[in-house]
């Protein structure tokens, strides 16, 4: 089956033009509605996919975790994703997708797998409210196939945060904030988990923020900024210190985000911060390469701070130098 995610260097080559390349999936016929749902996985995401091996059960895990599998030696929490959704099915969930991403390695179960279906991000579209409403905000993106099938892009970032402790009060605890009112960070997230997390890490920071929910509703409200900077004589940098992005966004990912606020001299002095669960270097590399000035892992709150504390204080002193 690890024959689909083979040619991974040509894969990687389609970051950084807004095309991305999802694994379909389904968890089966839900005996509820009879309808058999088709969902999705980014490719970078997703180590392997194997027939799945005995589980082991392990005490005091969330309900959807059915146990362990090991692999290679390391132990792998293995999550049921028809349970985690509430689809009611009887149908045998025999394929396990390993998926590595923050950091973690997760195996998913599911009946089966389809095929790649390699699209751009223009398009995924924002799940209508009904949608995300009915789906408990586990979708962040749809798209409809030529064949008339709706494909739903799985929040796996919601799913790390619900089967772990990685959000625990704790890792704020200790974040220190700015003493500096007139800081205001822009940042741009599809996952709502994520966009809760980057809240919090503010909020702790004394930073005032505004919020975008994928990467070109961003591009509209900061060329809007941008327009009024202009006009009432001001710096962008004035009104927005600093635009923290994901990479993984329908309509626009970050790397286009990225390239237009870079190419856009309106902007100039506003340091782009990559913020995503895609930690490998090559993400990393293709980040820099459209001009991203650092890169930060996802769920790791008091790493965010530290990178934002440096680069909101090295901005402020020199704004200062400049005027």
């Amino acid at each position: 089956m690890s024959e689909l995610l083979k040619n991974i260097d040509a894969r990687t080559k389609l970051a950084g033009t807004n095309k991305l390349e999802i694994l379909l999936f389904s968890l089966g016929t839900d005996s509820r509605t009879g309808r058999r749902e088709t969902f999705g996985i980014n490719v970078f995401k997703v180590r392997e996919v194997m027939r799945t091996p005995p589980i082991t059960s392990a005490p005091e895990m969330p309900p959807s975790v059915e146990g362990m599998v090991s692999l290679r030696g390391a132990l792998v929490p293995v999550v049921d994703l028809a349970r985690y959704a509430g689809v009611d099915t009887q149908t045998l969930r025999s394929i396990m997708i390993i998926t590595e991403y923050a950091g973690h390695t997760q195996g998913f179960l599911v009946e089966g797998v389809d095929t790649i279906l390699r699209l751009d991000w223009s398009q995924m579209r924002v799940p209508p409210a009904m949608l995300l409403a009915e789906m408990g905000g586990l979708v962040t993106a749809v798209t409809e196939l030529p064949d008339g099938r709706l494909v739903m892009m799985m929040d796996v970032e919601k799913i790390l945060s619900e089967t772990t402790n990685y959000d625990d009060e704790i890792v704020y605890r200790n974040i220190k904030p700015l003493e500096n009112p007139g800081l205001t960070v822009f940042f741009a997230d599809d996952s709502a988990v994520a966009r809760r997390q980057i809240q919090r890490t503010l909020e702790a920071m004394g930073v005032k923020y505004v919020a975008a929910i994928n990467g070109l509703e961003a591009w509209v409200e900061l060329e809007k900024m941008a327009t009024y900077a202009v006009a009432s004589g001001q710096r962008v940098i004035d009104l927005i210190s600093l635009v923290l992005t994901d990479i993984e966004m329908p309509e626009m990912d970050g790397y286009i985000l990225t390239k237009k606020i870079k190419s856009d001299p309106r902007f100039a002095g506003v340091p782009v911060i990559m913020h995503s669960s895609l930690s490998g270097m090559s993400n990393q590399q293709l980040g820099k390469s459209v001009g991203v000035d650092e890169y930060v892992p996802k769920f790791e709150p008091q790493r965010l701070s530290e990178t934002l504390t440096r680069r909101l204080q090295g901005g402020v002193l020199a704004v200062v130098q400049s005027g």
